[in-house]
């Protein structure tokens, strides 16, 4: 409806991922989707892996992103809030991004209430059972002295590692079938085992397995997967109005 106030969801866009065709059509036609939902959007939230990769160092930070980055400052000055949750791609954002874009960025998973309604939401990576060598690789990520030593490394060699590492990821996933069963069962059952003791929660939003997913846990309980933005350009919208809704993107 004109006029209604939204909030919206989105997840795994993978800006300046090395296995696109085309990282700047990729990047103009988020900055397009966000430019769009402007004039309604009260809130957005980014449910990581946004980017593909992301390192800031003390002084310096990254190049690229130079039309994204700029949409979110636009719309967080005109008062549209933007909370960023940290994905498995895009963990080391640090002080930069939240000063300079007036952003709130969250390591974890949060809950809020959205218009009455319970939310929790989450990238996804770090709910439920993890294998044990993701889970090693995720906390030594996260490690303040690794994170260190890291930076101490030029990103020279850096910058292409991340990048072969991440299409060397995909590679294997799709090899794999990925995103395939266990990974949303996995979800699924955090889900259902986190519901009996936070009975208050009416939706669950995740990214991460790159599927795009609606379900309904319980009776006034639905869990939602966001899908991607690398094929199905897909996000949830809430309002009072109209409720929460899957979409894409055209």
């Amino acid at each position: 409806m004109i006029g209604e106030k939204a909030t919206y969801f989105l997840s795994d866009l993978h800006l300046g991922a090395p296995y696109m065709k085309d990282t700047r059509e990729n990047e103009l036609r988020i900055v397009a989707f966000l430019e769009s939902i402007k004039k309604d959007a009260d809130t957005i939230y980014l449910l990581g892996d946004i980017l593909d990769y992301w390192y800031e160092y003390k002084y310096v930070v990254p190049r690229g992103y130079v039309r994204f980055f700029g949409k979110l400052a636009e719309l967080a000055d005109s008062g549209v809030n933007i909370i960023w949750l940290k994905g498995n791609h895009d963990i080391w954002i640090f002080d930069y991004l939240p000063n300079e874009l007036g952003i709130e960025v969250i390591d974890g998973s949060i809950v809020e209430d959205i218009y009455g309604k319970k939310f929790f939401l989450s990238h996804g990576d770090g709910v439920g059972t993890l294998e044990p060598s993701f889970k090693f690789i995720r906390s030594l990520f996260r490690n303040k002295f690794c994170q260190w030593a890291f930076s101490g490394i030029h990103p020279r060699w850096t910058v292409p590692f991340a990048y072969s590492w991440s299409a060397h990821s995909r590679k294997e996933g799709e090899s794999r079938g990925v995103p395939d069963e266990s990974l949303l069962r996995n979800i699924r059952e955090f889900v259902k085992d986190y519901k009996r003791s936070h009975p208050e929660i009416d939706y669950y939003v995740f990214g991460h397995i790159h599927v795009l997913s609606r379900e309904e846990i319980e009776s006034g309980c639905e869990m939602i997967v966001l899908g991607e933005w690398i094929r199905t350009f897909s996000y949830a919208r809430f309002s009072l109005e109209s409720g929460l809704e899957l979409l894409k993107w055209k």
